[in-house]
């Protein structure tokens, strides 16, 4: 036989092969930060998703088969995300697609899936047009402004600080957490006498800090990722700010205490995860991805996990790939996941109790739990 002959005889194999491979597989596309200022995040979001499908197919898969993760570097960019979330659908032909990246890309990807009728499971991030893009998109991460709304609670009902700092990160993040806090503040005799704002790039807080030392305020809410949350933190304290700092799933990992050290100490968040959980698959999680990272086990990363899970689960109750029925089946089911018990409204956002951790001791343990059903429903239209 020819060499050419050969060549065409050995692409032919190799594409019978991946055409095999395909078909013994269910894809998930995953757009996530791998590079770029949001790239922690994206290593613990994708290490949690891998776990879950690890997970999955260890037992079997879905419908006779295994699941498989198409990833894509967004670098947290709505410009980079849309290519991605086409690309996806198109060419890659995943079943359906998860976001764990930030609100940005998340907000850009939603309506391109939206529009090829793929469905879309954003995993933590929280602006509420999100799932606004239409009813193939979900959410299984709290909604921002639900987020905020339990800050208050937590601020003024549980720990019954009145007079508040608000810090507002100049962005989709920031100002949804902060829209949140101040649409219940009332409700619990907080007072805010003061709020600032500061962008996603700042480290230095100095006029900030001073200003907020003269306002002497009872508790400080802030709405910034632990990158940014860590330097500021750092910087109240060194200035004799004494207030305590509560914040919610942005400060939620080990980097935030690794940077900001001994000042970390008494920060109290809102977030998903609880540490101190007795549920074996929390335990057993926690275990596998510390194995796998060398840190603790964070937010997104359970956030990832919990995606994927309820992503299986849906396409469990579809019964195929076809993506309709899988839409349908994420509108109707109810899963639990290491993050709490899953299940969606009309709009596709979710709603669950919120965990609240404090470090102590250089990590994070359980403060207390809010669980108040009224205060943490989310919108459904």
């Amino acid at each position: 036989m020819t060499s050419w002959k050969l060549s065409i005889a050995a692409a032919a194999a190799v594409a019978l092969a991946a055409s095999a491979a395909s078909a013994d597989t269910i894809k998930i596309g995953f757009n996530t930060p791998q590079t770029g200022f949001a790239a922690a995040d994206g290593k613990s979001v994708l290490t949690g998703a891998q776990i879950a499908i690890d997970t999955v197919n260890a037992a079997g898969g879905v419908n006779g088969k295994k699941l498989e993760l198409v990833v894509y570097d967004d670098q947290a960019k709505p410009k980079f995300a849309v290519p991605i979330a086409t690309k996806l659908i198109q060419q890659d032909k995943v079943a359906m697609g998860i976001s764990g990246s930030y609100s940005a890309p998340t907000r850009a990807s939603a309506g391109v899936y939206q529009n090829a009728k793929v469905p879309y499971i954003s995993a933590y991030a929280v602006h509420p047009d999100i799932t606004r893009a239409g009813d193939y998109v979900f959410r299984t991460g709290i909604l921002g402004s639900v987020l905020g709304k339990a800050a208050a609670k937590l601020v003024g009902d549980k720990l019954g600080k009145k007079r508040v700092v608000i810090t507002i990160m100049k962005n989709d993040y920031g100002k949804a957490l902060a829209a949140g806090f101040k649409s219940v503040m009332a409700n619990y005799g907080i007072e805010v006498v003061n709020e600032y704002q500061y962008s996603l790039r700042d480290r230095q807080f100095g006029p900030i800090v001073s200003s907020i030392k003269g306002d002497n305020p009872d508790a400080i809410f802030d709405t910034g990722y632990w990158f940014v949350a860590a330097p500021f933190v750092s910087q109240l304290r060194a200035g004799g700010v004494k207030a305590v700092v509560v914040a919610q799933e942005g400060y939620d990992g080990v980097k935030f205490i690794e940077i900001a050290k001994k000042a970390a100490e008494g920060v109290i968040i809102v977030t998903a995860l609880d540490r101190d959980s007795k549920d074996p698959a929390v335990v057993k999680f926690m275990t596998e991805f510390k194995k796998r990272t060398g840190y603790g086990a964070d937010m997104v990363g359970a956030s990832g996990h919990a995606a994927v899970m309820v992503a299986a689960a849906a396409l469990k109750k579809a019964g195929s790939t076809d993506r309709a029925a899988i839409r349908d089946a994420l509108a109707s089911i109810k899963v639990d996941a290491i993050t709490g018990t899953l299940s969606f409204n009309k709009l596709g956002e979710v709603q669950k109790s919120l965990k609240v951790q404090e470090v102590r001791g250089g990590g994070w343990h359980y403060h207390s739990e809010i669980t108040d059903a009224k205060l943490l429903t989310p919108p459904d239209k």
